[in-house]
């Protein structure tokens, strides 16, 4: 056991041995900052206008919210650290619950390695002169996917000093393009605030909401952090600081230096467009580069976590067993194609909007259900009612506001999102009934 966690913290490259909360913040900002906000700062504007930096900003209340319930159930369970596990513990007569938000999770992975997928593509086709080509976008971003495909099924873990690396670069770039650029705002381009009303604020809000996740990492960590109690959370609520403190600057230069029409033009690669005024060509090339570095490192540690989590459930009996089938290098080789495949259709058949939506609903839904598990687990947990009622509250209203946003300007997107789910439940129940009547062991 106690060379079990002494691999584990080797696995986690810290020197001292655990990990302090500058490590946890480096790994929810690193999950965080992947390839949200480089392409959904123009979906951002495009609801809310000038009100975008706000919208960002609800985007931080509800990831705080929700990183409420993760912080208290990963110190009640430091053992299981997954969203799937803690909806077992909740429900424990009802496995069902569990499973389904397993399969949600797993379907919001693949959202997003398709969201990054697209978002590589966009400005890496910016930076080759070819802005908006949605065949060299589609090329270039299936590329990205195949080479992590191909670099997680070697089972090569990428240096831990690289990934710190990046990590640190574009939060330096995203910085330092927002410090410059709030200089050159020019209030009389944001007002008025409400152009598009308030609702749309929270409309946007939700829209973005997968700009924020990647927080729920550090959960994971618990088992070699130092001192958990007050490091994990403490991590969290930075780490969505710190993101949010970014986002919205970055959101405030955007709307503050060109119009709204601009950003919603140059809609996936609008960061880009941000920084061309503020750093001429150099600043369009700086962004490209951070973005392609964040969504790459994102592509990878989502590939690497999420086809674990399934790995993971395909060996409690939430999954076909297949997908739980390990190489000689321990990747778990089926799950990591069967996160691939899906997201390369979605980021193929899909518009921003589509990935942007479908994967910020499904993160919404599931922090709800953590925050419900939160509720049914008090006892162990010791949560503050109110402020989870507070969270819930946030997040339903979110939820709705989404919703009837894409009933009024977007139909076939809900229509998409709706579909996703269905084919998800719809698999769980067919493989859960399957289970049922061939119980695992009844035959080798």
């Amino acid at each position: 056991m106690h060379h079990h966690h002494r691999r584990r913290r080797e696995l986690h490259r810290v020197d001292e041995g655990l990990l302090g909360t500058r490590e946890l913040v480096a790994i929810a900002v690193g999950g965080m900052i992947g390839g949200g906000i480089f392409s959904v700062l123009g979906l951002a504007a495009q609801i809310a206008g000038h009100a975008a930096p706000l919208a960002l900003g609800v985007g931080a209340l509800v990831a705080g919210a929700a990183g409420y319930s993760y912080a208290k159930l990963a110190l009640a369970y430091p053992r299981d650290g997954a969203s799937y596990t803690y909806l077992q513990r909740a429900f424990p007569s009802n496995p069902v619950v569990g499973s389904v938000t397993g399969w949600t999770v797993i379907l919001g992975y693949i959202g997003t390695l398709a969201l990054y997928s697209f978002t590589f593509g966009a400005y890496a086709s910016d930076l080759l002169g070819h802005p908006g080509s949605a065949p060299w976008r589609i090329a270039l971003g299936l590329g990205a996917l195949g080479a992590f495909l191909g670099v997680n099924l070697a089972g090569v873990r990428e240096a831990g000093i690289v990934e710190d690396l990046i990590v640190y670069a574009k939060i330096a770039i995203l910085g330092f393009i927002g410090a410059i650029g709030l200089s050159q705002v020019q209030v009389a381009k944001m007002t008025p605030v409400f152009d598009r009303g308030i609702g749309a604020v929270f409309s946007a809000g939700a829209l973005i909401f997968v700009a924020y996740e990647g927080f729920q990492l550090t959960t994971n960590a618990v088992q070699e952090t130092e001192d958990p109690r007050r490091t994990l959370p403490r991590s969290i609520y930075a780490a969505i600081a710190l993101v949010g403190v970014i986002y919205v600057s970055l959101a405030f230069v955007a709307v503050g230096t060109l119009s709204v029409d601009q950003l919603v033009a140059a809609e996936e690669y609008a960061l880009a467009v941000v920084a061309q005024p503020i750093l001429g060509n150099l600043g369009r090339v700086l962004v490209g580069v951070a973005a392609m570095f964040a969504t790459s490192s994102a592509i990878n540690s989502t590939l690497f976590g999420a086809s674990r989590l399934m790995a993971d459930m395909a060996d409690t009996g939430s999954m076909p067993a297949g997908l739980g089938v390990r190489s000689a290098r321990n990747v778990p080789v089926r799950a990591v194609v069967a996160m691939t495949v899906p997201a390369g259709v979605l980021m193929l058949a899909g518009t921003l909007n589509l990935i942007a939506a479908f994967s910020s609903m499904t993160f919404l839904l599931v922090s709800v259900a953590v925050s419900v598990a939160n509720v049914r687990l008090r006892a162990d947990t010791k949560a503050t009612m109110w402020l989870i009622w507070l969270g819930l509250v946030l997040m339903g209203a979110t939820i709705i506001l989404l919703v009837a946003h894409l009933v009024d300007t977007d139909v076939p997107t809900l229509l998409g999102i709706m579909a996703g789910y269905v084919v998800a439940v719809a698999l769980e129940e067919i493989y859960r009934r399957h289970r049922e009547r061939h119980p695992p062991g009844t035959s080798a």
